[in-house]
């Protein structure tokens, strides 16, 4: 293992994995068969829990939990606070229950205060607002916010929003829509039928 950085406050497993160039803060806790990525920061107070999967280059502020059951893909951002659940049935005193897997995928976002119910996927590039309460999966770059969590938009790989469809700016590619980011000129394709239902807007298939 090269350039880990293991603050001495912290308990790490010795039976966790940790990836080259990773840096973990005071105070948080690895949990056994756990394995985290290359080049990752886990802040102050962070728990992971045994059998966690934590992919590359991913940043887990303070004060967040990830339990058993969660797979963070790489490049994922959870900011402070983040709540994470794997129970969908919670009792204290039930001896049988089952771990809902929940599965955050590459490049997504989730604000600080954020709360993710077990049992759905967070889509590639998506971004949880701060505070969101999330119930139900999230597409590909959707933008989810409020309580309970609902789609109000996209946003590009850079995590700037993307507009309405402009002329000569988005078609349809196999039941997809792309548009170019103002910000950045990257195109992200966007499910057409959930641009409707975002944008209100036709969107001819030629």
């Amino acid at each position: 293992m090269n350039n880990i950085y293991i603050h001495p406050s912290s308990e790490v497993s010795p039976k966790a994995v940790i990836g080259d160039g990773t840096k973990i803060w005071h105070f948080a806790h690895i949990r056994e068969n756990a394995q985290i990525g290359e080049n990752c920061v886990i802040g102050q107070g962070v728990y992971i829990d045994h059998n966690v999967k934590i992919g590359n280059n991913v940043k887990i502020q303070n004060g967040v939990s990830v339990y058993n059951g969660v797979t963070v893909e790489d490049d994922v951002i959870l900011a402070p606070n983040v709540t994470l659940t794997n129970d969908l049935y919670p009792r204290a005193f039930l001896s049988d229950w089952k771990v809902t897997p929940t599965l955050i995928k590459k490049g997504a976002s989730v604000g600080a205060n954020a709360t993710v119910v077990c049992g759905v996927t967070l889509g590639e590039y998506c971004m949880v607002a701060a505070g969101t309460v999330v119930t139900k999966s999230v597409p590909a770059h959707g933008l989810f916010m409020g309580n309970p969590g609902r789609l109000h938009g996209f946003v590009c790989k850079c995590g700037q929003r993307l507009g309405f469809r402009e002329p000569n700016n988005s078609i349809v590619d196999n039941d997809k829509v792309k548009l170019i980011c103002k910000h950045c000129k990257e195109i992200a394709k966007i499910n057409l039928e959930l641009y409707r239902v975002v944008f209100k807007d036709i969107v001819e298939i030629e």
